[in-house]
């Protein structure tokens, strides 16, 4: 297929959608952002990315559209369909807890997506940042984007981060569930389930990254109550709850020797100890 040679958009109003779409577009291709409606040769055109506007969604022709889609269409809106066209959409919509609302409010509005939610509508606008809110309006007040402006940088910097950020935690998934073990606990005949993971070589910047999602996508009949972990900082491991779980209480272990650190309020804790069955030991204590 034809390189792609512009990116097109419509003026107007900035939603979140299409900015993030394009921010995906101009990390992946780099060319020119252009606000404005299109002509029938825009969407004819290979080279051109039409966004959020055209009336058709044609991925094969790079047109991303959504308004054309009936009244009961499932939430979808441009960035939906641009993520699908990379490739990345199932996993974005996994690990993107943003992801489904954004779609929510862009095709329900605030109201339907309060009630998709079940919370009240103002509760929705409380949730709006100062970012959000000056990157569309600066998006809004653009004609023309291109590389080295500022605006387009950040968004560069955006798309390419969200691209990294699903893909590198699909891979990160793919390491726990050849790595990571479920131990099997049992106290004062209660069972629990830990999610271990051992240290390895190379050992990753952030060794408890992806293993909440991780556990949550096992989908246990108890679930998982704590995470035991590499602990970056040191030679040992860190250990702590997993959703919060209120029968984990790390203060518990805090006067044993090998363990260096606990939070007051409970929630993890840091020992020296390397031994499976030490950590278990410790994990056991701990709970109560």
């Amino acid at each position: 297929m034809k390189d792609v040679e512009l990116i097109l958009t419509h003026p107007g109003g900035s939603h979140k959608d299409e900015f993030l779409a394009c921010c995906l577009l101009a990390a992946r291709h780099g060319v020119p952002i252009v606000r404005r409606e299109p002509e029938q040769e825009d969407l004819d055109n290979l080279a051109v990315c039409v966004v959020d506007v055209g009336g058709e969604h044609e991925p094969t022709r790079r047109n991303f559209d959504h308004h054309q889609f009936p009244r009961d269409h499932e939430p979808i809106c441009a960035l939906s369909l641009v993520l699908m066209d990379l490739g990345i959409y199932e996993d974005a919509k996994a690990f993107c807890d943003w992801l489904e609302p954004a779609e929510w409010f862009d095709t329900r509005g605030a109201n339907g997506t309060a009630k998709w939610l079940g919370v009240s509508r103002d509760i929705v606008f409380k949730l709006n940042s100062p970012i959000d809110v000056s990157l569309l309006r600066r998006f809004a007040q653009a004609e023309r984007l291109e590389a080295g402006e500022t605006l387009y940088e950040v968004m560069q910097w955006v798309g390419q981060d969200l691209i990294d950020y699903v893909k590198s935690l699909r891979e990160r998934l793919e390491y726990i569930a050849e790595q990571g073990e479920v131990w099997e606990l049992e106290k004062g005949g209660e069972k629990f389930n830990v999610l271990y993971m051992p240290r390895t070589d190379p050992m990753p910047a952030e060794p408890s990254s992806g293993l909440p999602r991780y556990a949550d996508s096992l989908e246990l009949p108890d679930g998982i109550a704590g995470l035991v972990y590499p602990d970056r900082r040191g030679s040992g491991y860190g250990m702590s709850r997993h959703n919060d779980h209120p029968k984990l209480e790390f203060t518990r272990i805090e006067s044993e020797e090998d363990v260096h650190f606990a939070h007051a309020r409970g929630f993890v804790a840091k020992s020296s100890a390397t031994e499976v069955e030490r950590l278990k030991a410790l994990v056991l204590q701990a709970w109560g």
